[in-house]
């Protein structure tokens, strides 16, 4: 396998959809692990803590252990307690996603820092407003995430990167994200890997956030043709993923044509 030595995989789009497996998601990821290459999953879901996604994939027939999953929760836990250490925080997310949010105080009432996490049905008018009322007062806020949308289902639904402008915009001031698009969520998870970013391909179905993110610092892109992709959007891309494939299932065969 030369000049692949890793995947780098997203979860949802790419290997489920509302955590239903997408066809041949599950025997491609086992013939990676055949393969000898080193497997991990970065994610900006929110909803569930490492242990449960790999749970979820698991159960979707996808072999995952807790330590190969990145999440944008994990990453933001990491950064909040480097960067505010012993501050309280209000997280507002949809999901219970406490257990990976160790070692930071929980303080919805007075917080001394926001962390936005995965938009939801608390991302009420009342919870938005108060988010920017915070920042006017100089609270700090840390977003997991600036994804816009995710696929389910029932079709694409928006995520907190939609909300994040006009919220700077009111405040003037930008919001930290952490989680993907941010190119550090890259190498952290080439650095859990063991892999370095030449050598680890990135499979997504987000064009800019995904991909495009990963191939700024070095990763080779592969943009799948499920869960959120849309034609329409690569049409009028002015920069290309480094490969495309139909989805997933064609992850072996893309490998068979690198090495």
């Amino acid at each position: 396998m030369a000049g692949v030595e890793g995947v780098l995989l997203d979860i949802d789009g790419v290997l489920v959809t509302s955590w239903h497996p997408i066809d041949g998601a599950a025997a491609a990821v086992r013939e990676v692990r055949e393969r000898g290459l080193a497997c991990a999953y970065l994610t900006n879901t929110t909803s569930r803590t490492c242990d449960e996604v790999a749970d979820g994939l698991r159960s979707a027939g996808i072999e995952a252990d807790s330590d190969e999953i990145v999440t944008a929760a994990r990453l933001t836990a990491e950064y909040v307690r480097s960067t505010y250490p012993g501050s309280r925080a209000w997280v507002l997310n949809s999901g219970d996603i406490t257990a990976d949010l160790s070692g930071i105080e929980l303080d919805d009432d007075n917080p001394e820092v926001v962390i936005l996490g995965g938009a939801g049905p608390e991302f009420t008018h009342a919870a938005l407003s108060r988010v920017v009322e915070l920042m006017l007062d100089g609270v700090p806020v840390v977003a997991m995430h600036r994804g816009t949308t995710w696929a389910t289902h029932d079709g694409l639904r928006i995520d907190t990167g939609t909300y994040l402008p006009g919220m700077e915009e009111v405040a003037g001031t930008n919001v930290v994200s952490v989680g993907k698009p941010s190119l550090a969520a890259f190498l952290t998870a080439t650095d859990l890997m063991g892999t370095g970013p030449d050598v680890t391909m990135m499979v997504g179905d987000d064009l800019t956030g995904d991909v495009l993110a990963a191939q700024r610092v070095g990763l080779i892109g592969v943009l799948v043709r499920t869960g959120k992709f849309r034609q329409s959007i690569l049409d009028l891309a002015a920069q290309r993923p480094d490969h495309v494939v139909d989805s997933v299932a064609q992850l072996p065969k893309l490998l068979d044509e690198l090495a």
